[in-house]
């Protein structure tokens, strides 16, 4: 019996790193990014673009690759004040979806949070291992979202695919 779950790797994203204090990112950024999210290891979003909050006076902004030139025109990363840091790193992670009725027992296996939706809500995102790896791990519609670092991208889709493959009974 196969665990009820649809794997899949996503394609790349438009991802920046910015860190500083959030009012000078906010000065800096204006209005271009969806307001930061106020509580560590929470997320917004608007316009197409996400906002993670991973870490003191650290978030990552993500968006689908289409958006990635005309968000780093906007950002100007090239051009930022020495307060703060902006560091397009779009091709550095590789993105997985794992959606469906038994996407936490698959989790359970690759991931060690607690990501029961009591504790990890759908605003929930952070840093964490995934099959003792660091991953970014997020909830999505119907599962989880989680990202390694790319070139650890093929050895992840094997320990998912295979951990997809036998529920014990």
């Amino acid at each position: 019996m196969r665990y009820d779950v649809t794997l899949q790797r996503c394609g790349l994203s438009a991802v920046f790193d910015l860190k500083g204090a959030a009012d000078a990112l906010r000065n800096w950024a204006g209005d271009m990014l969806p307001p930061l999210p106020d509580h560590p290891n929470t997320r917004t979003g608007g316009g197409g673009v996400e906002l993670y909050h991973i870490g003191r006076k650290h978030w990552l902004a993500r968006a689908p690759l289409a958006q990635e030139e005309v968000l780093e025109a906007q950002l100007k990363p090239d051009a930022c004040p020495a307060e703060i840091s902006i560091v397009r790193v779009s091709d550095t992670l590789s993105f997985f979806r794992i959606t469906g009725p038994d996407a936490s027992q698959v989790m359970a296996i690759a991931c060690p949070l607690d990501l029961h939706e009591t504790v990890f809500g759908a605003d929930a995102v952070t840093y964490s291992e995934l099959f003792g790896l660091k991953a970014l791990v997020l909830r999505c519609e119907g599962g989880f979202e989680c990202a390694v670092e790319q070139s650890f991208g093929d050895m992840v889709e094997d320990y998912l695919t295979l951990s997809c493959r036998q529920k014990p009974v």
